[in-house]
């Protein structure tokens, strides 16, 4: 059943990446790269789950060799949930910058822009 986690992670990745390649749009780049993202986060939950592990919560009672979730990937599953979401927000803010500058968020189009 991990392998289908590992395969929707991949999948996720590339729709993303073949996303930000063929796009004509500042903002449809933006919503790629955040596809991709969340990518990683299925990759970061897939990688620290244990089946029929419990809860990282100790108490006692409770035999220590008792497998349990590694809490330091899902902790870095949230920074890269709060990261992916101040990264679109600042490249959605400079696409609205962008368009106001120079009039159009096609990147073919600011290719040929000079200066």
């Amino acid at each position: 059943m991990q392998v289908y986690a590992y395969a929707v992670a991949g999948w996720l990745a590339l729709a993303g990446a073949l996303g930000i390649a063929r796009s004509h749009n500042l903002v449809h780049a933006v919503v790629a790269l955040s596809v991709v993202q969340s990518g990683t986060y299925v990759l970061l939950l897939s990688v620290g789950y244990q089946w029929e592990a419990a809860a990282p919560v100790f108490a006692s009672g409770v035999p220590v060799t008792t497998p349990v979730v590694d809490p330091v990937v899902q902790a870095m599953t949230l920074t890269d949930i709060v990261v992916s979401a101040t990264v679109t927000a600042l490249l959605l803010a400079l696409t609205i910058q962008i368009e106001k500058r120079f009039g159009t968020v096609d990147p073919d189009e600011l290719r040929k822009l000079k200066g």
